[in-house]
């Protein structure tokens, strides 16, 4: 589907192209996505580019996109595919910046954070992942990245939000997690990224991050408690006097200043109004008098998509034009999920 876009005003006449797009350029074996397109021909990855050729994103964020040290499968996306006409009637695009970064996904804990007795596997990973860096993301910009200004919040814990959304167990009321696993369980999935962007003389502040789905879940309901504090930490951020718990990877704490430009993007896995998330979870985002969430982008394709899958989705709530992901109809069914803000 197209990747949710906003037009952001960066001067008087001159509107910027932000998007964001969970393209699935993950593999199961770490390496495989570097190897896969490493030279042209992938047919996902010349699907993907085709889109961004022709929407045109001037900052793109990447969804699942495979982290691999040095910019590597960055770089073989732009050279291989970005940069190479993926249809006669669209022209190559190209970024010159771009940043990537390790992702919780895949990086051992050391406890058994689901409680099956073992320790170990892709559920005990600080963020859902079969290897470290599974799921990760990427930016691409046409305009520079502060690099030296950027900010990231990967190891930020979990029990260090006040009023976290903790897991219990449903028959005792106990914490879900023992003491040893609260001390080391971190909040984000991914990561959580604030990348300054200079457009002109301004900076914008690009705030990522692609929180866990909330299925697979059971009574605890831990992956929508976590799902609804990863939004929360953007809300919070952004919300002066809301902020000063937060630290980031650099040990600076405090959220984003007073009027400084952002736009917030990702899979952030919730939807207003249908799905297997909490109430209110994504609306602390939607509904926060900083974000202007009037505009949503709108799909006569997925309004289709949802009347041939049918099942759940004859039964929501939501606007089915407003849907940016397809899953399964016996499952949550189709949502919208990423955002633009």
């Amino acid at each position: 589907m197209l990747p949710p876009m906003r037009h952001v005003a960066a001067g008087p006449t001159d509107p910027i192209r932000f998007a964001t797009f969970n393209a699935s350029l993950t593999r199961d074996r770490a390496g495989r996505a570097l190897s896969d397109l490493s030279a042209p021909g992938d047919a996902q990855a010349s699907a993907v580019a085709e889109i961004i050729q022709r929407t045109r994103p001037e900052v793109l964020l990447i969804n699942e996109f495979d982290y691999e040290p040095d910019n590597a499968l960055a770089d073989a996306f732009a050279a291989n595919y970005l940069g190479v006409s993926q249809h006669a009637d669209v022209d190559p695009i190209e970024y010159r910046y771009v940043y990537v970064a390790p992702s919780n996904t895949g990086v051992p804990s050391g406890h058994d954070l689901n409680r099956d007795g073992t320790v170990g596997g892709p559920h005990d990973a600080f963020g859902f992942g079969e290897f470290p860096g599974q799921y990760g993301m990427a930016v691409f910009s046409q305009h520079p990245i502060e690099y030296g200004r950027i900010r990231t919040f990967r190891h930020f814990l979990w029990k260090d939000m006040p009023g976290a959304l903790l897991p219990v167990l449903p028959a005792t009321g106990q914490p879900w997690f023992s003491d040893a696993a609260l001390d080391v369980v971190r909040l984000s999935s991914k990561s959580h990224w604030d990348l300054p962007i200079r457009i002109g003389s301004t900076t914008v502040h690009f705030l990522v991050s692609h929180p866990t789905p909330p299925a697979f879940d059971g009574p605890e309901r831990v992956k929508a408690r976590r799902n609804h504090d990863e939004i929360r930490l953007w809300a919070d951020y952004l919300t002066p006097g809301a902020s000063g718990f937060l630290c980031d990877d650099a040990g600076i704490r405090g959220g984003l200043a007073p009027g400084e430009p952002f736009v917030v993007a990702g899979d952030q896995n919730s939807d207003p109004l249908d799905g297997n998330g909490l109430p209110g979870s994504i609306q602390q985002l939607l509904e926060h008098p900083l974000v202007d969430a009037t505009v949503a982008p709108a799909s006569e394709g997925a309004a289709q998509a949802a009347k041939r899958q049918g099942g759940v989705n004859d039964r929501h709530a939501g606007d089915p034009r407003h849907d940016t992901a397809s899953f399964a109809a016996r499952g949550p069914g189709n949502l919208r999920v990423d955002y633009v803000l």
